[in-house]
């Protein structure tokens, strides 16, 4: 029965066995001549056609390789090079490049015929960039308009200026095509940010993640090569800051520059300086202030980022006038600051009721323990309405009253030395200002000294040397 069975299936199926027993061959043949395709560019020696390799390379990317130490083949998990240690300048001469791991995919026939050599997409891993801050936007500009498949993995970006460091960028990714393409995500200040461009890269959006910060970039005139200008908003946590802006090579125009926060709002214009230094130049009107927006701050790790304020120079304005019928101390203020290479000038004049108080101070913030250097004086034609306004009563009406006060304030021990305390004919003594420095440091220093520069201390304060 069995051996019935056998032959009409061999009769009838002869032909299909054959051709599965013929195809397997075929199937053979295929892997084998793959193999070989793929295996065989393993054993060329592509230091001799370095030349034409880098050639395509500037041609296509714009990338100029100075020195490769090896170019490896790899046939998996696609054909491509391995260019091990390589650098030379990307787009331009000023701009250096050292990248750890070079990857190019050039198109199959192209590995065989090097005369006609195509790369169809790279890879750099673990690069490093130096660049001028004035060449920043032209450098994102070009690798955004790049045709060909770029893919950028661990990119250390170092923004200099003068060959001194501004700025990090770590572990910067970025591709051109796929889902993914113009997305740039990376490090900056130890924090992981996103970029996100659209509308033909006039829209930007930046979110330095999980922190509540972010920002939204609309360019006007991208295709203008003298400036760029636009409109910026920004959201730090709770608070919103909007203005608009005019970008060239040397500076940053800010106008209508508007904050706006629950304890502190203030607009105003400016003008950021990129070369031939780096300067912040801002005047700036507040609106509001409330004084328990200065109850977290911690001197200490301000003034512990010392690497960065050596490198901010700045000119910051500052007026205040409270709203009206406020119950304030302070009619105005008018503060003056200038900081350079951590040496930070202070400036201020308040105002009250019709006298003024003028103090000027200095402070090295690159110091272990900053010491502020002041000279201060407050004159009054009227000692009596002067008092009033601090709850002191006085009888003797249109009598002058002039204080001045000098010394040094230890900003992060809480510390203070007077040089000398004049009021009108009194001169204190030594002895009476080792207990003025006493009240002082136990009235103003018990927390905060922004938050207890209040009423009720300076009271006290004055009530004693009166």
């Amino acid at each position: 029965m069995l051996n019935k069975i056998y032959k009409i299936i061999h009769n009838k199926f002869s032909i299909f066995f054959k051709f599965i027993f013929f195809i397997r061959y075929i199937f053979v043949v295929f892997f084998v001549a793959t193999f070989l395709f793929l295996i065989i560019p393993y054993f060329f020696d592509y230091k001799k056609k370095e030349i034409l390799i880098t050639g395509q390379l500037f041609q296509s990317y714009g990338l100029k390789i100075n020195e490769i130490e090896t170019i490896k083949y790899q046939p998996l998990p696609a054909p491509h090079l391995q260019l091990i240690n390589s650098s030379g300048n990307l787009f331009s001469n000023d701009i250096e490049i050292k990248i750890n791991n070079l990857i190019l995919y050039p198109s199959l026939p192209s590995v065989y015929n090097f005369s006609k050599f195509q790369i169809n997409k790279i890879k750099l891993n673990k690069s490093r960039v130096k660049i001028d801050a004035n060449q920043l936007s032209g450098l994102v500009k070009k690798l955004l308009s790049l045709e060909n498949k770029l893919f950028l993995g661990d990119l250390v970006l170092k923004v200099q200026n003068d060959k001194i460091n501004l700025i990090n960028l770590r572990s910067i990714n970025f591709k051109n095509y796929g889902f993914k393409r113009n997305i740039i995500d990376g490090e900056i200040f130890d924090r992981g940010f996103k970029i996100t461009f659209s509308d033909k890269y006039k829209n930007l959006k930046f979110k330095l993640l999980n922190t509540g910060v972010s920002a939204e970039v609309d360019f006007e005139n991208l295709e203008d090569s003298s400036g760029k200008k636009g409109k910026l908003k920004t959201k730090l946590l709770t608070s919103n800051l909007k203005l608009n802006f005019i970008y060239d090579n040397n500076s940053i125009k800010i106008e209508d520059l508007f904050f706006r926060d629950r304890k502190l709002s203030f607009d105003g214009s400016g003008n950021l300086k990129i070369n031939p230094f780096f300067e912040i130049i801002l005047n700036s009107n507040i609106r509001n202030l409330r004084p328990e927006i200065f109850s977290n701050l911690d001197l200490s790790k301000l003034f512990s980022i010392k690497d960065l304020i050596k490198k901010i120079n700045s000119q910051i304005n500052i007026n205040y006038k409270p709203k009206k019928f406020s119950n304030n101390l302070i009619n105005n203020i008018s503060l003056k600051t200038k900081l350079e290479i951590g040496r930070l000038s202070v400036s201020k004049i308040l105002s009250i009721v019709n006298s003024n108080t003028i103090c000027k101070g200095e402070v090295n913030l690159l110091e272990d323990f900053p010491i502020l250097d002041f000279d201060c004086s407050i004159v009054s034609p009227d000692k009596r309405k002067f008092l009033k306004k601090l709850d002191i009563n006085y009888k003797t009406k249109n009598e002058p009253f002039n204080l001045s006060l000098k010394g040094k304030l230890n900003i992060l021990k809480n510390k203070v030395n007077f040089d000398y305390i004049k009021m009108n004919n009194y001169q204190a003594s030594a002895e009476d200002l080792k207990y003025y420095k006493n009240i002082f440091e136990n009235s103003f220093f018990e927390k905060n000294l922004f938050i207890n520069f209040n009423k009720e201390n300076i009271k006290e304060f004055i009530l004693e040397i009166s």
